[in-house]
């Protein structure tokens, strides 16, 4: 019996957000909006996101002991995340700075701060929380040797899923733990590196899927997504949203897809599930602030012409559907 639907491990930052009508080129500055500050982070997106939709989840993470420490605390707190494994102290809080223009469109520049102080120790000494979870998913906005340290004491029968952002190359006994490995475009090419030579996503789903992961989910944006397992290459369609801002939406897709895995659906239903969650992200501003809950998840199926208002929230007997424009990064 596990305590957690869903243990995340990873980043927690302060979003710094600015519109800006167009992206600085090199030595360029331009004028943007307002600053916004936000609770972000890959991690803490990804705790937030599971919560949101009704999985018991906590989430193992350090931050600074300041402001920006606490905004993401109570953040995480208000969720419904259980903070038991958020650390405090060693380095300020991570940042991210973020600009995002008039389609919708981001660019982040993230200061790992804290993030960059959660060891292998501090892995380590939270083994009874990883043990107590069903599913464990990583990011790499921290330490590489960290996460190798959680996939070496995963439980028996836990699932872990990756999602290696910032893109790097990745020891053979993290990628075998793998099931699976999320990537996007940019992800895919640097992981698989010179092997890259094909411009088909089908191509780099099978090339990732023979480095060892167990599965493989290729997500291609406003096109969809890929999955790959043992039993081939399936894709899974995008649903047609008119986005707004694109921060968090790949986390929200990772987070719903490790969600309705640990209730036993098949890799292209929960893929399908969290396609129509990254594709609801996107239509609200901000990352964590846009998250839906199950009930929203739902309402957005039943609006879009062939969508099934069957589909319910959590569950393994959910019908499949579509996944989002700019719903999945």
């Amino acid at each position: 019996m596990y305590d957690y639907d869903l243990l995340v491990v990873g980043s927690a930052n302060a979003d710094l957000v600015i519109d800006v009508e167009r992206r600085p080129g090199a030595g360029e500055t331009v004028l943007g909006g307002d600053l916004a500050t936000h609770p972000g982070g890959k991690g803490a997106n990804q705790a937030v996101a599971a919560a949101r939709l009704g999985a018991r989840t906590a989430l193992l993470a350090r931050v600074g002991d300041d402001a920006h420490g606490r905004l993401l605390l109570d953040s995480q707190r208000a969720a419904g995340v259980d903070t038991v494994g958020v650390l405090v102290g060693g380095a300020p809080t991570g940042v991210a700075l973020i600009t995002v223009d008039p389609s919708g469109e981001n660019s982040i520049v993230v200061s790992p701060g804290a993030n960059g102080r959660l060891t292998p120790a501090d892995a380590r000494a939270a083994v009874g929380l990883v043990h107590a979870s069903r599913v464990v998913s990583a990011q790499l906005e921290i330490p590489l040797e960290t996460v190798v340290e959680v996939v070496r004491n995963l439980a028996p029968g836990s699932r872990f899923v990756l999602n290696p952002s910032p893109p790097r190359p990745l020891p053979d006994e993290v990628l075998a733990a793998c099931d699976p490995l999320i990537v996007n475009e940019h992800e895919a090419r640097v992981i698989l590196g010179e092997a890259c030579a094909s411009e088909e996503p089908a191509d780099w789903a099978r090339l990732l899927l023979a480095r060892g992961p167990r599965s493989v989910v290729v997500t291609l944006g406003a096109e969809g997504a890929l999955v790959a397992d043992g039993h081939g290459v399936e894709p899974v369609p995008s649903v047609r949203v008119d986005a707004v801002d694109t921060t968090g939406a790949g986390d929200a897709f990772t987070a719903a897809l490790a969600m309705r895995l640990g209730a036993g659906e098949s890799l292209a239903r929960a893929a399908a599930y969290a396609a129509r969650v990254g594709a609801a992200a996107v239509t609200r501003r901000g990352a964590q602030e846009s998250y839906p809950t199950a009930a929203e998840v739902d309402a957005l199926c039943c609006a879009i012409p062939g969508g099934d208002p069957r589909t319910p929230g959590r569950g393994p007997d959910s019908a499949t559907g579509s996944g989002g424009q700019g719903g999945m990064l």
